[in-house]
């Protein structure tokens, strides 16, 4: 396992998780981890889900590091270690007992009338019409039409953000470790004049997927829980290829059975 010395903290700005930060900091310094802002083996997020995904876009999806998440948030499926559970996390760093899962990346771009725009993500993006009126997409997989899409919006998840969004809208969960997408229907049209998947179709790794807007092309791209509009849209293109992170696990982790203490239990 790679040999972890030096450390940084990404901590919610909220009380809970300044106190949990301060405990951290305290301990890992106290077995002889060196905190270091600039060059860092090991990025720790203290809060929820949206601190791990803030952590790892605010270093860039970096595949240098190791990536571990402590929950001071609620759900915190993305979170490893529970706060009980810190000192024992503590001595498994020390020892080099732990796992290393190497997790998919999604790459978007989208194609304007002037320019390109070229940005990755953890979980998803959410495609809708700018003005949350009904979208038409033609969605395509590699140069093969898939469907011509009419509804409130796609949902194109990865394996790692299949647990997240993706499960709300009755997508499948996927093991993380797999690279895949997956496009997800939000509230599909199905009558007389339009017909529409009801259910996700997931693909393996480096399988384009393409939509094109048809009604309008000026779009609402939500990245990660980031809303961003972009106007003038020909089409967007996103899929999973070989860029990866590396997320942190305890020796004891298991995705069965976190499936079912986050959402059974």
């Amino acid at each position: 396992m790679p040999n972890i010395k030096y450390f940084r903290l990404f901590s919610n700005d909220n009380e809970r998780s300044k106190v949990v930060e301060e405990k951290v900091r305290d301990k890992l310094v106290k077995n002889s981890f060196i905190e270091d802002k600039n060059n860092y083996d090991l990025a720790i997020a203290i809060g929820g889900d949206g601190s791990f995904l803030r952590m790892v876009k605010q270093t860039n999806f970096n595949s240098d590091v190791l990536y571990v998440g402590i929950n001071a948030g609620t759900l915190g499926f993305a979170q490893e270690v529970s706060i009980d559970d810190i000192d024992d996390f503590i001595e498994e760093l020390k020892n080099g007992s732990y796992k290393v899962d190497s997790i998919g990346v999604q790459k978007t771009k989208v194609i304007k009338e002037k320019s390109d725009s070229n940005f990755y993500s953890l979980n998803e993006i959410v495609i809708r019409q700018e003005d949350l009126n009904t979208i038409l997409l033609d969605v395509y997989i590699e140069d093969s039409m898939l469907e011509s899409f009419v509804g409130d919006g796609l949902l194109i998840a990865t394996s790692f953000g299949s647990t997240a969004y993706n499960l709300s809208h009755g997508g499948s969960i996927v093991y993380n470790t797999f690279h895949t997408l997956q496009i997800t229907p939000i509230a599909p049209l199905n009558n007389k004049s339009y017909r529409n998947l009801l259910n996700s179709v997931i693909l393996p790794e480096n399988k384009k997927v393409t939509l094109v807007p048809k009604r309008s092309k000026d779009i609402l791209i939500t990245i990660d829980g980031e809303n961003k509009v972009y106007k003038d849209a020909l089409e967007v293109q996103t899929y999973v290829n070989d860029k990866r992170i590396k997320c942190l696990r305890r020796k004891d982790y298991n995705f069965s059975k976190k499936i079912n203490e986050k959402f059974l239990k």
